[in-house]
């Protein structure tokens, strides 16, 4: 994982003082490219779970466990129900918008709830943006004396192009060697579902997986491969059913050893 650490991550109001040599950046003004890796609230192995999670204050962005959440999605996650309510009904007056745009009725039979039922829809969808890493793991990290490649293979996602909206789907195979400690297998799969569920693109889905995992567990390595059809190249532009887009990113011993690499590529074919 890249050295982030010359960067510091502020509040977007945060004001700092006189320009020095070592100048700061927000987490929220940086380039995509170098913006700050959310820091490790996960012990090292060996360390005690619960009080190392108790001890961590809140960031005042709430990047809360690897999540990655812009303010909105902050927004979202605390609002109240009476402001969940606001919000859906905000969304179905602009999908009511768009149909009129697109010519049709928004008044006749079939459409009349159309736009409640794709604002839900759409909340569940993106469900991702109120899902935190900390809820997510629950404590399911075990300290084991084991050292070998844990896969878990083929788990099904669903996601949002964030260029078009429209879906895109595919299967994801995550593994990772540890190094003496262990995460609930369906913790994986949570993990995947979670950062799908929100507006994507599938490099960027694969790398939040891997950095996830690799911060939370501190492995030897760890390795995501996707595998996915995307609509937006089926159902309009280019028009090519039966495509599919293959990414994987590596860490720790599977960037760093052939054999290791390719032993993982071959139990996840």
């Amino acid at each position: 994982m890249e050295n982030t650490s010359t960067r510091e991550l502020l509040p977007s109001n945060a004001k700092t003082g006189p320009a020095s040599s070592a100048s700061t950046t927000t987490a929220m003004d940086s380039p995509a490219s170098t913006r700050p890796q959310t820091p490790s609230i996960f012990p090292p192995p060996g360390a005690p779970l619960k009080l190392a999670l108790e001890a961590t204050a809140p960031h005042p962005v709430d990047l809360n466990g690897l999540s990655w959440p812009s303010i909105g999605a902050e927004q979202r996650r605390s609002e109240s129900a009476e402001e969940r309510e606001t919000r859906l009904a905000k969304m179905s007056g602009a999908v009511r918008t768009l149909l009129e745009c697109i010519g049709e009725d928004p008044d006749r039979e079939g459409l009349l709830k159309t736009p409640e039922r794709y604002a839900k829809a759409l909340m569940f969808l993106t469900k991702g943006y109120d899902e935190s890493m900390n809820d997510l793991i629950n404590g399911a990290l075990f300290d084991e004396d084991h050292e070998e490649m844990v896969i878990v293979r083929d788990i099904d996602v669903f996601s949002l192009c964030e260029h078009h909206l429209v879906p895109f789907c595919g299967k994801v195979s995550i593994g990772y060697i540890p190094n003496r400690r262990v995460l609930g297998l369906s913790k994986l799969a949570r993990i995947a579902e979670m950062f799908s569920r929100r507006l994507q693109l599938q490099e960027r889905l694969t790398k939040q997986i891997a950095v996830a995992l690799d911060e939370i567990l501190q492995p030897q390595g760890v390795a995501v491969l996707v595998e996915a059809s995307h609509q937006c190249m089926v159902m309009r532009g280019v028009q090519k059913p039966g495509s599919k887009t293959i990414t994987s990113f590596m860490l720790g011993r599977f960037r760093t050893d052939p054999k290791t690499r390719e032993e993982f590529l071959s139990l996840v074919k």
